[in-house]
């Protein structure tokens, strides 16, 4: 199990403000990079799809989104050369990788999260 302490370890300034650990957080642990992450988890998804599964999202916010990711090699972009355009995402090693490593926080958010929006205090839950 990695703990803090571990990581306090590691090299002086890390996550730091000018540390690119910040900057990668910041990439994957946004609102909408951790949802558009969680939904290629499920595969190669197309656009419409992907903004159908990212409930809320813009179109502005999912490209930008996308973008980024893929800068950071979370997602992999592939397009086709059809009209009208087809194009569809998926995760790279690196983002299945990622999301192999983010997805049980995500489910003790998803057990805990209406305990703790309510206001409740209790013991953590699996």
């Amino acid at each position: 199990m990695v703990s803090f302490v571990k990581l306090q370890a590691l090299p002086e300034g890390l996550f730091t403000h000018a540390c690119p650990t910040r900057t990668v957080l910041d990439h994957v642990m946004s609102r909408w990079g951790v949802l558009v992450l969680s939904a290629l988890v499920r595969g190669t998804l197309r656009w419409s799809e992907l903004r159908r599964a990212v409930d809320g999202i813009s179109e502005k916010m999912l490209a930008s989104t996308l973008r980024q990711l893929t800068a950071d090699g979370f997602v992999e972009r592939e397009s086709f050369p059809t009209v009208p355009p087809h194009v569809e995402y998926r995760l790279t090693d690196r983002g299945r990788d990622l999301m192999a490593r983010m997805l049980p926080l995500l489910e003790w958010i998803a057990t805990n999260a209406d305990d703790i929006v309510a206001g409740e205090s209790g013991p953590a839950t699996a």
